[in-house]
């Protein structure tokens, strides 16, 4: 299955997050509980850890930039030959694990 790694909705007075290191480039397996990618808010750091393992494929956001909660990250799947679909809108979202320091 492909899978959209989207911003954590669940922070309190959040809008909007910086992708401050993805821990892996496309093609990088991981495994559930392992760090994907660090972001900061305005106010703390989150660490994102997947759900589940599964395969980086594409990185949607670099590193710097900002997105708003909710917004796709990266594209992630359980096998590394499935197809990509061509927009990350229509994807399921990857549960994922944070915390925040």
């Amino acid at each position: 299955m492909i899978y959209a790694l989207t911003v954590p909705g669940a922070i309190e007075d959040v809008n909007e997050v910086r992708v401050l290191e993805w821990h892996g480039q496309p093609g990088h397996l991981f495994a559930a509980g392992e760090l994907v990618v660090e972001l900061e808010t305005h106010k703390a750091l989150v660490e994102v850890r997947a759900g589940h393992a599964g395969v980086l494929r594409q990185i949607l956001t670099p590193e710097g930039d900002w997105q708003a909660v909710g917004s796709a990250l990266a594209i992630l799947s359980d096998e590394p030959s499935e197809p990509l679909p061509e927009s990350a809108g229509d994807l399921a979202a990857m549960a994922v694990e944070f915390e925040i320091n």
